[in-house]
């Protein structure tokens, strides 16, 4: 415990009923988690079994086990339930499957998947209408409004069409035995409200909750949370109104307010001594965030000393501000002696990297992109995975088709259009169909043959796959479907090359997970679905120059920050204007700020070309809410009035070189 501050020592040894702990950026909110979770086991007798720690991502929810291992040991912290809330729920439902009608082997559906059956029931193939409709069904599962609700408050014609689309989607997933994202929080909600016994059971389970990130929570997992910690209220919530920025994707701000109002007793601990940034970025970030409705007062502060000002460059044009970026990047690197995974070029939407990567690329510097594809949404991957779907559960439809389809075995379109239409009348999977008697009749034997042989051969798989160690079934059905042969046969040689590599990879990561956790194939396709390869593991090793996005730049860190196309129209987005929506944009502004540990770069364009054409652009309302103090502004209108901060820099300079020093406060 050396080394706490009093609040976070607080925060720790709390345990008189429910807390909230308002832990500002970088105030070291981990630490308290996992040092909490130490004192629960070490000094006041509570089981690891009975602890559940909940994150948003899987890399929060690794970091947390790791460093809770060197507090209690591989062993004990091996109990521990740290997880991201559709670990969790997948859990629940494994375990409790058959009162909600489902089997253990359901199959969870990704969104290309669940984009299948939704282009089904709206008749259309078009991407823009489909994500539309996907993002509005998504969207009222996670405010637990019904099928039946939706349908009488849709208003706009794309909602009416969606609530239409939503009760056959809802049937369509319940008949091949799966579910979607939504479904790993929305069903124990579902099941806990409708079956107390069972609530009471995982009550007594999960004896205390603590909850990370806990602004970012939308109904329904903040249901879930009230339904697992029943009445003992035994938790600790995480969380920072201040980095509140998910609300287009269903997080909702209210769930903090709900809680002193749902909780009386709840006991409020703000963490403000931020262990990461100087004092001038700190000041600007608070002085941005002091414009926002505060839910809670608070400031960050630090003792790591005032450090350098924060630059405001105007450039000319959206080129102009890439290559001055790039260049301002090299030389920085150059005269600091640093390396290039120092340094972070954020902005607000994905398009605004193109040119940067250009850039990069140009000057030959190593860069890594977040949010760029992942490796499970590899077509190789998907393929592969299609089959273990299968051998999880034979009644996984869209399974069926990719595996009976690819590579290809002599199952035509027309054989699988006749397989499905009589699926549909007997109301059973594709899989059971190809056995019947009656769906024999309407097929010629030649038709018949490979499809019994292919549900054959996975039957004889699935048997070994539930048995025998991962390293061992999974090179038998790469060799027996020949994948490998296929992909050259369809691919250029470089093509095939990689996705081939891609294959092994895959199947490298599957059998060492297997021997590691002592899991089968079958054992770990249940959970494939919610595991993410981050990067590929190399994102922390790999010496390049990080390009995020504002969002998924949150909860990281970097000694040296540029946050570019700080204008009016992109951040505050054009389209987030209104009053709410603009505090959640000022909020992005803030997390953006705080990312940077040493020096921060600003930059906006004067005019930024569009298509064929030159917009006007104006800075962002953001960057004078930073105030002047602190900030040096280069070109523009703003660099044409004196502020202070520049005039304090020079003076210091000149007396510095009177006295043969360095101006204070300055690094390097």
């Amino acid at each position: 415990m050396s080394g706490l501050n009093p609040q976070q020592y607080e925060a720790i040894h709390y345990l008189n009923g429910p807390l909230l702990v308002l832990a500002g950026a970088g105030s070291g909110k981990t630490r308290v988690i996992t040092q909490k979770i130490a004192y629960l086991v070490q000094d006041c007798g509570f089981q690891p079994r009975n602890i559940a720690a909940i994150t948003f991502t899987n890399k929060a929810a690794k970091e947390m086990q790791e460093r809770i291992g060197k507090l209690l040991g591989k062993a004990q912290a091996g109990d521990l339930q740290i997880s991201t809330f559709h670990s969790l729920g997948v859990r629940i439902l494994r375990e409790e499957a058959k009162v909600l009608g489902y089997k253990p082997r359901f199959s969870i559906f990704d969104s290309a998947d669940c984009a299948g059956i939704i282009g089904e029931a709206a008749k259309t193939v078009d991407k823009a209408t489909l994500r539309q409709l996907q993002s509005i069904i998504s969207n009222w599962k996670n405010a637990l409004i019904t099928p039946e609700r939706a349908l009488q408050i849709a208003t706009s014609e794309h909602e009416k069409l969606a609530a239409h689309v939503f009760l056959t989607y809802e049937a369509t997933l319940k008949a091949y035995q799966a579910v979607d994202f939504d479904d790993l929080i929305g069903l124990p909600v579902k099941l806990f409200s409708e079956h107390p016994e069972v609530a009471d059971k995982w009550q007594n389970r999960l004896r205390y909750l603590l909850v990370d990130e806990y602004q970012d929570t939308n109904a329904c997992q903040y249901q879930l949370l009230k339904l697992l910690t029943g009445v003992r209220a035994q938790f600790t919530a995480v969380g920072d109104d201040d980095q509140a920025i998910y609300g287009w994707r269903g997080a909702d701000i209210e769930n903090l307010k709900r809680l002193p109002a749902e909780f009386p007793t709840l006991k409020v601990i703000k963490l403000e001594q931020n262990y990461r940034s100087t004092e001038r970025i700190l000041r600007a970030a608070n002085n941005v965030i002091g414009n926002n409705e505060k839910l809670f007062d608070k400031k960050l502060w630090s003792d790591i000393g005032v450090g350098e000002q924060i630059a405001v460059q105007a450039c000319r044009d959206n080129e102009a501000e890439a290559e001055g970026v790039i260049m301002k990047l090299q030389s920085h690197k150059f005269e600091n002696r640093t390396k290039f995974k120092d340094y972070a070029i954020l902005y607000r939407s994905n398009h605004q990297a193109r040119l940067f990567e250009t850039h990069l690329r140009n000057h030959k510097i190593p860069y890594l992109l977040s949010g760029g594809q992942s490796f499970f949404d590899k077509a190789e991957i998907k393929d592969i995975i299609a089959y273990l779907r299968l051998l999880t559960n034979e009644d996984d439809d869209p399974a069926f088709i990719r595996a009976a389809t690819t590579p290809k075995r002599g199952i035509g379109a027309a054989t699988l259009q006749v397989l499905g239409q009589y699926a549909g009348e007997r109301h059973v999977s594709l899989f059971q169909a190809a056995f019947e008697e009656g769906f024999a009749q309407r097929v010629q034997a030649r038709q018949l043959e490979p499809l019994h042989e292919f549900c054959q051969f996975i039957n004889r798989l699935q048997s070994r796959a539930s048995r025998e160690p991962a390293n061992q079934v999974l090179p038998d059905l790469l060799k027996a479907i020949d994948y490998e042969a296929w992909l050259y046969d369809q691919e250029e040689q470089r093509a095939a090359q990689t996705r081939w590599a891609n294959v092994c990879e895959f199947a490298e990561w599957i059998n060492k997970k297997g021997s590691e956790d002592g899991k089968t194939l079958i054992d770990l396709t249940q959970s494939i679905a919610l595991i993410n390869m981050l990067d590929k593991q190399v994102a922390d090793e790999f010496d390049g120059v990080q390009l995020s996005t504002l969002h998924a730049s949150k909860g990281l860190e970097y000694p040296h920050v540029f946050l570019v196309g700080v204008e009016e129209g992109i951040l505050p987005h054009r389209e987030s204007q209104e009053a709410d929506k603009l505090q959640e944009e000022r909020r992005l502004m803030y997390v953006g700020i705080t990312r940077a540990k040493r020096s921060l770069h600003i930059s906006y364009c004067e005019r930024r070309k569009q298509a064929r054409e030159f917009i006007t652009c104006e800075p962002s309302r953001f960057i004078d809410e930073m105030g002047r103090d602190d900030v040096r502004f280069l070109g523009g209108k703003a660099a044409e009035k004196p502020d202070r901060a520049t005039g304090n820099a020079r003076l210091e300079a000149m007396k510095a070189m009177l006295s043969g020093g360095r101006p204070k406060g300055e690094e390097n």
